[in-house]
């Protein structure tokens, strides 16, 4: 089926086949929400009024090693869209190639930091090639999936909030042609905040705008740069991320359906961020750092109008009562929640040591100097992009140990493996004790997320970046493991010899427990009382990170990872091991701050 006119934006109001159309949008992410629930997640959108699904596209995903592409199963974007478009959606795709979306890099692949010139963002010839490539297999996927052609997609955005970046003026035009040239026909546009505007658009693209506190002079100022088009605010944010040590964002329901209700009264397009948020399983979350670094939390439940596991909140049924007067139509009802299960608690059996653990890894690697983890030859030369990285040497003295601010992110430093105290930003010296028998110092440094977003993306190699000094002489001769906790290295760990956990287990290490499913299995949280600070596996799915500071104190476990029957759990802690591991039917995200009170809001 093909069709003539799509999406336009030749007037105060777009058209869709020549009609009025008003976007009522919504993002989900398909790579935050296990495919088993992406029905589930749809159906509950287009029931709350929402006639439009967005969502970007990660390539550090599609493309985690260069050249090896991964379309299916959890990344079949294609199956996603269509879909959607079986459930009454339109849709919007945001490809990117950056995302920024509080995911590792903004979605952009670690292996392009192995260029240390590399210039992310622009004409540089290292990332346009790569751009290119990447392009070459995305965009054939979706060109027959557009709306010309009898699918869903109406419009397409041009790269992501680039006016607050805009380091090439070139930059813009080539992603336009890039996507032009591939077979693109629908409505183009870009996204960017009010001082974004500026500088942010390119040529036969719309512009939109991202906010959250109603802004009319924006919004005028949008109006101005392109008078006789359509207002559509991209991204109007429902709620706000988190970072580990500070309070849980949220933003009261009244005000947030106050404001969309004020904007489609005025008679502008809206779509919310996000309608859903889900989860940054594994360790894919992004980081700020305007002066001082900040990694995310795992939950991206982003306070938005349904929960991380796909509950209705009071933000959804006001929602609902707002876009319903504006469909000719009744609703749909709301499908039924799935309940959830609080299991038995889960007793730690065995455990295997970090340095035992070092049997799964890949061949070590020898260098004179550190080597940042994108550079190590591993991932048939992509480098590590994820998880951590050991790096030991001898040494023949104590003394002052100086970090000079290159371990990248946090390092547990130790002396024959012994655990002496963490460098991380904050905390960039340290003593060694003095002996002049040979030792060895080991660094067990994570990657606890790169930055997303802001002038800092071209540096965020991890691991060790640079030289550490012992009393201001650098550290070399260094062996390297590459400890990313793929699903390769978690199946290696099971064949280990573990020991029981009757001995006195150390940390770091892996601790490993059995829970047991009776009947069909439910959603559930896990939580860690009595841990500090790790990552959680169960049945080999990475949960994402947990860290006693807070404020997420429990990891989302989806059903569709369990089985009826026993489920192995296993958990990777750095500093202090509990006894046992629990769950919980809801998720804890700690003590609260509305996002209104938090600067950064009217920044990004």
């Amino acid at each position: 089926m093909s069709r003539k006119e799509g999406l336009r934006a030749d007037s105060s109001q777009f058209t869709l086949e020549g009609a009025p159309f008003r976007i009522l949008g919504g993002s989900i992410h398909y790579f935050r929400v296990p495919r088993a629930y992406w029905r589930d997640r749809l159906e509950k959108m287009r029931a709350c009024g929402i006639n439009t699904l967005t969502t970007y596209v990660p390539w550090n995903l599609h493309e985690p090693e260069r050249g090896v592409f991964c379309f299916s199963e959890q990344l079949d974007v294609e199956a996603y869209v269509r879909l959607a478009a079986d459930l009454g959606l339109w849709v919007i795709l945001r490809p990117g190639p950056y995302i920024c979306a509080e995911w590792d890099l903004g979605g952009l692949p670690s292996w392009l930091l192995r260029d240390h010139s590399m210039r992310l963002r622009t004409t540089y010839p290292g990332f346009t090639v790569a751009v290119s490539s990447y392009f070459d297999k995305l965009i054939p996927k979706v060109v027959p999936l557009q709306f010309k052609r009898g699918g869903p997609i109406i419009a397409i955005q041009v790269e992501n909030e680039y006016g607050s970046f805009a380091k090439d003026n070139q930059y813009l035009t080539f992603i336009r042609e890039a996507l032009l040239s591939r077979g693109i026909t629908e409505l183009l546009f870009t996204s960017d905040n009010r001082e974004g505007l500026k500088c942010g658009g390119v040529d036969g693209a719309l512009q939109t705008i991202n906010f959250q506190k109603t802004s009319y002079t924006a919004i005028q100022y949008l109006a101005n740069l392109q008078p006789q088009k359509p207002v559509l605010v991209m991204e109007y944010w429902t709620g706000w991320f988190d970072v580990w040590g500070e309070p849980h964002h949220v933003y009261p329901a009244q005000d947030m359906v106050g404001v969309v209700k004020g904007l489609l009264e005025q008679g502008m397009s809206v779509n919310l961020y996000m309608f859903h948020g889900g989860t940054s399983f594994g360790f894919m979350n992004g980081a700020v750092d305007f002066g001082t670094y900040k990694p995310q939390i795992s939950s991206y439940d982003y306070d938005a109008p349904l929960s991380e596991c796909g509950d209705y909140t009071v933000k959804y049924h006001f929602l609902r009562g707002v876009l319903c007067n504006f469909h000719s139509q009744k609703l749909p009802e709301p499908p039924e929640v799935q309940g959830r299960r609080a299991y038995e608690p889960v007793a730690v059996t065995h455990y295997v040591s970090v340095w035992q653990s070092l049997q799964a890894a890949e061949k070590p690697f020898k260098s004179e100097d550190p080597l940042n983890m994108e550079n190590l030859p591993v991932n048939h030369n992509s480098g590590q992009s994820y998880g951590y990285t050991l790096y030991e040497t001898n040494i023949y003295t104590g003394g002052r140990l100086n970090s000079r601010n290159n371990i990248r992110d946090r390092g547990l430093v130790f002396v024959d493996r012994q655990f002496i105290r963490v460098l991380d930003y904050k905390n960039q010296e340290m003593g060694v004790p003095h002996s002049e028998d040979k030792r060895i110092l080991s660094f067990l440094v994570e990657n606890c997320g790169r930055v997303n977003y802001g002038d800092a993306l071209d540096k965020q190699q991890k691991g060790i970046v640079g030289d550490i000094l012992l009393n201001f002489t650098p550290l070399k001769q260094f062996t390297i493991y590459s400890l990313e906790m793929t699903a390769n290295f978690m199946n290696r760990l099971s064949t280990l010899n573990w020991r029981s956990s009757k001995e006195k287990p150390t940390t770091p290490g892996f601790f490993r427990g059995c829970l047991k499913v009776d009947g069909q299995p439910r959603d559930t949280f896990v939580k860690m009382p009595g841990w500090r600070k790790g990552v959680v596996f169960v049945n080999g799915h990475n949960l994402g990170r947990y860290r006693s500071i807070g404020p997420q104190q429990t990891l989302y476990l989806p059903a569709p990872w369990l089985k009826t029957g026993e489920n192995q759990v296993t958990v990777f802690e750095e500093e202090k091991a509990g006894e046992r591991i629990t769950f919980t039917e809801n998720p804890e995200y700690g003590k609260t701050i509305n996002v209104s009170t938090h600067p950064f809001c009217t920044v990004i």
